[in-house]
């Protein structure tokens, strides 16, 4: 059984702040070794549930968070960036199941660290009509793989967008948000024990695989700036709904490594921080 693991670092136990996740912060340090400690909770349970492989894709601001020394020997590690496929590198239609480690909530949404993809630049993403951030722009990419989402772990307001998006994917709240940088922390032993059973637990009996998507989807992204749109425009098939959004059409998750290329023009045309 391939197993797949996405994890960000908003949503790991314990973080509630900037200096929690970012590299220049000053609590930086614990952050990731706290991410290192769900990651590995969440591939002992793909172990306990047969997993022979358990592949590791660092998904958060650097993509190089995660030491490789101290991962779980059971998994391998996509560490680094540019990465065509973002906070789903390493993501093939042969793995059994992925797992979200470390969401978090939406843009807009009163949770833990909440942004979508690029702190204060993009302020709305929606997918078909309906208003999405990372969790549910991953689980719908994953489904069109064919690979289904068994597990999320995050703080409660993540953990509800992902059950609103998908009811069946087990979610594990690591945290509850008392505003976006501040929360009532579970105890780290207990997250983790939790992570590492919901995992198990999702994985047994083997997950079933969902449905291949029909027809092209829409994607549409209203940023900050107008400076963004500007030039998005330049890419066959990006058309602007306004004067900060644009949209387009296509098969995820093509569309997904689009959005990709989206990202790289926005940051080279913004210098936003990421939780301002």
């Amino acid at each position: 059984m391939r197993i797949y693991i996405s994890v960000d670092m908003e949503g790991i136990t314990g973080l509630v702040d900037r200096d929690d996740v970012q590299p220049d912060g000053r609590d930086y340090e614990r952050g990731r070794s706290m991410m290192a400690e769900d990651v590995n909770a969440a591939v002992r349970g793909a172990v306990a549930a047969g997993a022979t492989e358990v592949l590791v894709n660092d998904a958060h601001g650097p993509m190089r968070n995660l030491l490789p020394e101290a991962l779980h020997p059971a998994a391998r590690l996509v560490r680094g960036k540019p990465k065509k496929m973002v906070m789903l590198e390493g993501l093939t239609a042969q793995d059994d199941a992925a797992v979200f480690v470390g969401y978090h909530a939406r843009a807009g949404a009163l949770g833990v660290l909440s942004h979508s993809f690029m702190g204060h630049e993009i302020e709305d993403i929606w997918l078909d009509g309906k208003p999405v951030g990372e969790i549910g722009l991953a689980h719908a990419t994953a489904a069109a793989l064919g690979v289904p989402v068994v597990a999320l772990t995050g703080d409660d307001v993540a953990c509800a967008e992902m059950t609103a998006w998908d009811e069946s994917v087990a979610t594990v709240p690591v945290k509850y948000a008392r505003d976006r940088f501040a929360a009532e922390l579970r105890p780290a032993e207990e997250a983790r024990r939790a992570i590492e059973e919901a995992v198990a637990g999702a994985l047994a009996p083997a997950p079933k695989r969902p449905a291949p998507p029909e027809g092209d989807a829409t994607l549409a992204v209203r940023w900050q700036s107008a400076s963004v749109p500007a030039v998005l425009l330049g890419i066959p098939g990006v058309t602007a709904t306004d004067s900060r959004t644009v949209q387009a059409c296509g098969q995820l998750p093509a569309l997904y490594r689009q959005f990709g290329v989206w990202m790289r023009v926005a940051a080279s045309l913004t210098s936003q921080p990421p939780y301002c």
